[in-house]
């Protein structure tokens, strides 16, 4: 371990909430895909002595709240990732604002703990995202990633790599509210994780979080629980996103665990410049 931190963030939605898996033309009997990838990266976690950051949808905490109470136990962070994991460039702004306030109420209820970060799905966010934040309570936020434009996906609108205020990705912003930008490799400009981990493989990830720490970034990474699981077939989702789940992102979380940084939680990181 060395004095170089690092985030391993989990965006905690389950198989059901995932775009590809609400658009697809079939279904699966379960809507729980993901429990037990979250019961993986706990066991992850604890064996590589490392605390997470669970940016979690509020739906799953209020139909499994002993999941997310485990989470709360072992000593991770709980941040909302919206109630429904809906888009919100897709909602109204009341429709935006209820996301946010319900989310954050249902964790705190759920865990007892204070919920001071947010992660938009698919990093999607609208010019009122961080007065909403603000409004709603947040202290920061997780959901710009300084991606090159990947079409029908994100990116091409940011640049920041390093904890900022949100005032220097949005000019009309709050000055006291935090920016934690997501990691994505240096110069080629792509994410270090998501399914870009899946694609490119782990030495991939690790290449870009030492090429960061050299320049004195902290990685920020971010993964799926349902990613660890064995997913049922579904009539209708890409077989991108089946590309490596299961067994092999088990062992890739593992190698990532047991890179010489010192996993921390996101809260750890943010307010660092």
């Amino acid at each position: 371990m060395t004095d170089q931190a690092a985030v391993l963030s989990i965006d905690l939605e389950f198989f059901s909430h995932i775009p590809a898996y609400r658009n697809a033309r079939g279904t699966s009997r379960r809507t729980d895909i993901g429990t037990d990838g979250v019961d993986d990266l706990l066991a992850a976690f604890g064996e590589a002595e490392a605390t997470g950051t669970f940016f979690v949808v509020s739906d799953v905490a209020e139909g499994n709240p002993s999941l997310i109470r485990r989470v709360v136990d072992a000593g991770h962070e709980i941040c909302s990732h919206t109630h429904s994991h809906r888009h919100l460039s897709e909602l109204s702004p009341k429709e935006r604002r209820t996301e946010l306030e319900r989310s954050r109420r249902v964790l705190r209820c759920v865990t007892g703990a204070d919920v001071n970060g947010f992660r938009a799905p698919s990093f999607d966010i609208t010019d009122d995202h961080f007065q909403l934040l603000d409004d709603t309570g947040y202290e920061y936020d997780s959901s710009v990633i300084a991606c090159r434009s990947i079409p029908g996906w994100y990116g091409g609108e940011y640049d920041a790599e390093r904890p900022c205020s949100a005032r220097a990705i949005s000019a009309n912003s709050p000055d006291h509210l935090r920016e934690l930008p997501v990691s994505v490799m240096p110069g080629l400009r792509l994410p270090l994780t998501g399914t870009w981990l899946r694609f490119f493989g782990v030495r991939y990830t690790l290449l870009g979080m030492k090429l960061l720490a050299r320049r004195g970034i902290a990685p920020v990474l971010y993964i799926h629980p349902w990613e660890l699981v064995d997913l049922p077939s579904v009539n209708g989702v890409p077989s991108r996103v089946y590309w490596r789940t299961g067994r092999w992102m088990r062992r890739a979380v593992r190698r990532i665990l047991a890179a010489p940084f010192d996993f921390v939680s996101a809260n750890s990181v943010v307010h660092d410049e």
